[in-house]
């Protein structure tokens, strides 16, 4: 008797259990070895999925801030052509425009590029722990449940 792991790693993800299934009414039998799932085992299978997912969601998020950082460099970049120093610039804070001086906007870019360097720093340091304690957890699946268990993100 073939046990199931369920495993959500992104949207579907099929243990070799079930593939060897699949492929065994294509290609005719396949060896399925029995794999007792222990209690602690789902419990670092599903660890594994939700880690994968907080992966994603950091991922997704790192390169919503590396778009605004560059949106903020070409304001900047922008903002040194001006030939008129005398002219006020419109700075949005929150739903309000405030109009500043050429050297106000641009030192007031600089902060908000730096404050959004250091969450992208941040958040990049997140992933590198999460890749860590996935690794981790494969490694010890990977170990006990060989080629009956797929954690291999789909790249779909």
């Amino acid at each position: 008797m073939a046990v199931q792991l369920y495993c959500r790693v992104q949207s579907n993800c099929l243990c070799a259990v079930e593939e060897a299934k699949m492929a065994a009414t294509v290609k005719g039998p396949v060896a399925v070895e029995d794999v007792n799932v222990t209690f602690e085992d789902q419990q670092k299978i599903n660890k594994f999925a939700r880690n994968t997912s907080r992966m994603t969601e950091l991922k997704s998020e790192i390169d919503a801030k590396k778009k605004s950082l560059q949106d903020l460099q070409d304001a900047s970049d922008d903002l040194m052509m001006l030939d008129d120093d005398a002219l006020l610039i419109p700075y949005q804070i929150g739903d309000v425009f405030i109009s500043h001086t050429q050297e106000e906007t641009q030192e007031m870019l600089e902060a908000a590029k730096e404050a959004l360097e250091q969450e992208v720093k941040g958040l990049e340091e997140q992933v590198s722990a999460i890749q860590q304690v996935l690794g981790d957890l494969k490694v010890q699946l990977y170990a006990k449940f060989g080629n009956n268990i797929n954690l291999e993100a789909d790249e779909s």
